[in-house]
């Protein structure tokens, strides 16, 4: 069969038109596995991460932002002084401001839109620095927690589902997913961390 030059156009431009390479389809199995058997989250969840959040850990925009901020190389000692400032901030910082609202972020807000049972999303960078998010988080430095540590595993990728957990403000419960962000060839360059409104799915 024939595809007609517009929709073999259409099919070139489309992210799923490039295969994943064979180290990033074995991390995703890996992943996929991992979710299955992690006993902390209910089958609708496991199955969710698996079809609409497992696609993701390859996102052009978020591997290109975090692989810039890791080349900046900035020390753990000036993360933690951010991070410090960050927590102790009663107005808006001008980095906060930055992480609001840079291409990262951006693409953030569009994948978070785009998925209604998400509520929240952020994306690490190799230290557990944050590089963009939808809404502005607690702390700056996330390299202290499960949901980095487990997620970025050391540079070889894992996952880590935490407690689901009644939001008062957003008056449902959520339950934080995260996972590995790899480049084409399979590295792992840092993590992102999915707020689910478990009651939507």
């Amino acid at each position: 069969m024939r595809l007609s030059p517009v929709l073999l156009a259409l099919l070139l431009a489309s992210p799923l038109a490039a295969a994943d390479s064979p180290a990033v389809a074995k991390l995703k199995e890996s992943l996929a596995a991992a979710l299955d058997a992690n006993p902390a989250a209910e089958a609708k969840v496991k199955a969710f991460a698996k079809d609409k959040l497992l696609p993701l850990v390859t996102d052009e925009v978020w591997v290109r932002e975090i692989k810039a901020q890791n080349a900046k190389k900035v020390t753990l000692d000036e993360i933690r002084k951010i991070d410090e400032a960050w927590i102790k901030a009663e107005e808006e910082l001008p980095i906060q401001k930055e992480k609001l609202g840079n291409p990262c972020a951006q693409e953030v807000r569009k994948v978070t839109t785009a998925i209604p049972a998400l509520r929240e999303t952020f994306v690490m960078d190799d230290q557990g620095a944050n590089v963009g998010q939808n809404n502005l988080t607690s702390d700056f430095w996330q390299g202290d927690e499960d949901k980095w540590q487990k997620s970025f595993a050391g540079g070889k990728g894992g996952i880590d589902i935490g407690k689901a957990k009644f939001d008062k403000s957003a008056n449902t419960t959520l339950q934080q997913v995260s996972l590995p962000i790899l480049d084409a060839d399979g590295t792992v360059v840092g993590a992102v961390t999915f707020g689910i409104a478990v009651d939507s799915l």
